[in-house]
């Protein structure tokens, strides 16, 4: 009875300071996103000295009142995305970057930095929706009520995007960021499934960078890029790459391998399973395949514990079905059990599901 007691008081503790997450969890992204805006981690990383920035400098650097970069500054260094170090012997402090930070700078193309994405999700646009879950929670199951960004917009994102170039170009280089950074580890993962294999299409592959990171790691395949005609008009002219527009609900280019890159979390099942056909009919019967490249929602035993950074994994997952629920009208992340149900009514004989250590996971999909 005590320890009951014990646990209680302890999870009312937990609770009483966890609720303020809820209340000012804004004020993390609007952070972040301020230091972005100011180039505020490029500006530490190209400063001049070896030394770390000092407040003045760095003011100084992306034109900002001290007072008020002081204040961001302190709440970004507890937040872990910058360091505070004392310099001139100790007689006052400056600034680094840390490997958080450099994953927000504007001009790092490492594959690594991910600002693009934080700016995009944090756009007007995509931010007013969240504001909207509960009427599409609470809409019956044949409910008339719209999706948060339908209802919000007037139209579907993609409709939207297509009528403001603006958002287009910032979904295209959000999609393009993730792809430098995960498409590596997909080609190596899956480096004997290129073997053999002349042409690979790309489809919804907006600006042509996941096509162009494909052919240079197997330079023996002809790559590609396929996206509505609006999208590719904006894509990258890149060597062995060519750039082809059309509708993935009609038809898909014939090749020998299809890639698909977080696009089928956008549509609900029976949507799906079209796009998924028409990449099955793409490919040729034997040998052809299909390279899916989504997040598998893990159903966790809940008698195992997982590892940390599993956790923090399957967290993101989960945070991504969130923005799926707002943003499009059907998508949605899927457990293996529904991936089975999709592939399985799209016709494919057999898949297999390999492990990149990221949020998502590499689905090979084989038509026979």
């Amino acid at each position: 009875m005590e320890e009951s007691k014990r646990i209680l008081i302890d999870e009312e503790a937990r609770a009483s300071l966890d609720i303020w997450k809820y209340v000012f969890g804004f004020a993390d992204i609007a952070a972040a996103k301020c230091a972005i805006d100011l180039k505020i981690p490029d500006a530490i990383e190209n400063h001049p000295s070896s030394q770390p920035v000092t407040l003045a400098e760095l003011s100084s650097a992306v034109s900002a009142s001290p007072s008020h970069l002081r204040r961001i500054m302190r709440f970004l260094v507890h937040q872990g995305l910058f360091t505070e170090v004392p310099i001139k012997d100790g007689l006052a402090t400056g600034y680094t970057n840390t490997p958080l930070s450099r994953r927000m700078m504007i001009t790092k193309r490492d594959g690594k930095s991910l600002a693009p994405f934080v700016l995009f999700e944090t756009t007007p646009e995509m931010l007013a929706p969240w504001l909207r879950l509960s009427s599409v929670v609470s809409s019956p199951v044949n409910g008339s009520n719209p999706p948060p960004f339908d209802a919000v917009h007037g139209k579907d994102v993609w409709s939207f995007a297509q009528d403001n170039p603006l958002l287009s170009e910032m979904i295209n280089e959000a999609m393009a960021c993730d792809a430098r950074r995960v498409v590596p580890r997909v080609a190596g993962a899956c480096h004997g499934l290129f073997d053999g294999v002349a042409t690979v299409v790309d489809v919804g592959g907006g600006t042509g960078e996941t096509m162009g990171i494909l052919v240079k790691e197997f330079p023996w395949i002809k790559g590609i890029n396929f996206d509505l005609p609006h999208v590719v008009e904006a894509s990258q002219v890149l060597d062995g790459v060519e750039n082809v527009g059309g509708d993935m609900f009609d038809s898909i280019p014939a090749c020998d391998a299809v890639f698909i890159k977080w696009v089928l979390h956008d549509w609900g099942d029976k949507d799906c399973i079209k796009i998924l056909k028409n990449c099955k009919e793409a490919v040729p019967p034997n040998v052809g395949k299909v390279l899916i490249v989504e997040c598998v929602i893990g159903e966790k035993n809940k008698t195992m514990i997982m590892e940390e950074r599993d956790e923090k994994l399957e967290h993101v997952r989960l945070q991504l079905d969130m923005v799926m629920m707002v943003h499009t009208s059907t998508g949605k992340e899927r457990t293996l059990k529904e991936w089975d149900f999709v592939l399985t009514e799209a016709g494919f004989a057999r898949y297999e599901v390999r492990d990149i250590d990221d949020i998502q996971c590499v689905i090979i999909a084989y038509r026979s």
